[in-house]
């Protein structure tokens, strides 16, 4: 169930929430995992942008629609949205899928591996 916890700039929502929202259009999933990790499973379709790239890449994150982070345990993801807060991002539009890819995976949700987007 979405969420938002004081102090925090984004929703948390889990991976079937974040899947529906992928599924109704205007939403861009952003992988902040390294590569290896992003390689070795990830949602369908995700823009890669590793966390420690997120400020300077910026430019690379879409402008419209809902952007929602996922990394391996929800700790990148949540930060990677603030630091997109911090760059201007409105808070409405950031997401932080908190149970992760494995979960998203294990569920059986969209996901592609090695360089397939």
């Amino acid at each position: 169930m979405a969420r938002n916890v004081p102090g925090e700039p984004y929703t948390r929502i889990s991976a079937e929430e974040a899947d529906e929202m992928v599924k109704s259009g205007g939403a861009t999933v952003i992988d902040v995992r390294r590569g290896d990790e992003y390689a070795g499973g990830h949602v369908k379709g995700a823009l890669w942008i590793p966390v420690d790239d997120v400020i300077p890449r910026f430019d690379d994150i879409p402008t419209e629609g809902n952007l929602l982070f996922i990394c391996e345990v929800g700790a990148r993801s949540g930060l990677a949205a603030e630091y997109a807060a911090a760059m201007g991002a409105d808070s409405d539009r950031l997401f932080n899928v908190e149970d992760g890819t494995g979960t998203w995976i294990r569920k059986g949700l969209p996901s592609s591996s090695g360089d397939e987007k």
